[in-house]
C-alpha cells in the first residue's frame, strides 16, 4: 500500500484530529462529505505506531482511504497504482 502525504483540516473534540473535514491534495481542496468507516491499528506492541484510518467520500464523488499517524501527526491518502 502506498500513501501520499496530504494536508487535512480536522474536527477536534475530546482529542486532537478526531475526524477529517477537508483535505488538500495536489493543490486542490476537497470537502469530505461523509465518513463511511473508521478503524485503527497498532498499539499492541510498544514499537508500533498507532494509525487511524478513515474511509471517506469526497465532494468529487470519489471514495478514499485516509491514514493518520498519531505519533507524528501526519496524514496520508492511499494511492492506487
Amino acid at each position: 500500500m502506498k500513501f501520499e502525504d496530504i494536508s487535512v483540516q480536522c474536527y477536534s473534540g475530546y482529542r486532537a484530529n478526531e475526524s477529517p473535514r477537508c483535505l488538500r491534495w495536489k493543490g486542490k481542496e476537497y470537502k469530505i462529505i461523509r465518513i463511511i468507516d473508521r478503524w485503527y491499528e497498532g498499539g499492541i506492541k510498544s514499537t508500533s505506531d498507532i494509525m487511524d484510518y478513515f474511509k471517506v467520500e469526497l465532494d468529487d464523488g470519489s471514495v478514499r482511504i485516509l491514514r493518520y499517524n498519531r505519533l507524528f501527526g501526519g496524514w496520508g491518502m492511499l494511492i492506487e497504482d
